[in-house]
């Protein structure tokens, strides 16, 4: 009914629920990333037979949703000035795999 893994150093326990509780993309796993290789690589690695979705989310095989962020990302939509979160966001809305430079470019309005 439960078992617990590893993946990249972080502990997770997972629990079958029985069948009235349905898997779906309400569970996802958020993925800090420090930088664009690691955003690369991961992405890659778990979109492999599965689905590129909006605003960094990935799908793998399993139907697992996996959500592969710039590390950065939640100061700069939280930003105080409007303008710089409002461009962040309008940026981020047209990526699929996040680009961290196009990020930092929107935010600095560049």
């Amino acid at each position: 009914m439960a078992i617990a893994f590893r993946l990249e150093g972080q502990d997770f326990v997972a629990v079958n629920g029985g069948p009235q509780f349905k898997f779906s993309e309400a569970v996802s796993f958020y993925v800090n990333c420090e930088t664009q290789d690691e955003i690369d690589r991961l992405w890659k690695a778990l979109g492999k037979g599965g689905e590129e979705m909006p605003c960094g989310w990935v799908k793998d095989r399993y139907g697992l949703t996996w959500q592969v962020n710039y590390a950065g990302l939640q100061d700069m939509v939280a930003d105080a000035h409007e303008d710089r979160a409002g461009r962040v966001m309008k940026v981020l809305m047209k990526m699929k795999k996040i680009d961290i430079q196009a990020l930092k470019d929107a935010y600095e309005a560049r």
